[in-house]
């Protein structure tokens, strides 16, 4: 089924599922998977944000979005579509790309590079080496350079 031209949410080339990076010591969670193969620069999904009321702490939930450029930031935002379930990884590594309308509230994710079908989509979470709530996944995505100034 094609969506309909006027949609405002577009997942339909995105599907969730088990992450790949589920394991024991992590233990289950989701992921986003590519439901069909993109070429870079491909739109994958688009959607639309809702504002949080005023006041509400996003350092201490990760399951939203940070939706202001302002530090330290004090705007949240929750996801539609599959969005929410897209696992972070290390600057640079992503294999998709987050284009952040914050005056529309809106996003678009795009290919960063081709992305075959079925390869779980990541993209760089903006807030991951600064939220508390990431805390311990920033070590785990940035253990490499963190054992690197361990050796120095």
């Amino acid at each position: 089924m094609t969506s309909h031209p006027d949609t405002k949410i577009d997942c339909s080339k995105v599907y969730v599922k088990k992450s790949t990076f589920s394991n024991e010591e992590t233990g289950d969670f989701d992921g986003a998977f590519a439901a069909v193969a993109f070429k870079e620069g491909e739109l994958v999904e688009k959607g639309l944000m809702r504002r949080l009321p005023e006041g509400f702490d996003g350092n201490t939930c990760p399951y939203i979005f940070t939706w202001s450029e302002k530090r330290p930031c004090t705007t949240w935002g929750m996801g539609s579509g599959c969005a929410p379930f897209y696992n972070t990884c290390k600057e640079g590594t992503a294999n998709t790309r987050m284009v952040r309308h914050f005056d529309e509230d809106t996003f678009e994710i795009y290919a960063a590079r081709d992305i075959e079908k079925d390869e779980e989509l990541l993209h760089t979470y903006i807030s991951l080496k600064w939220r508390k709530c990431f805390s311990d996944l920033n070590e785990i995505v940035h253990s490499d350079e963190i054992t690197e100034e361990k050796k120095a």
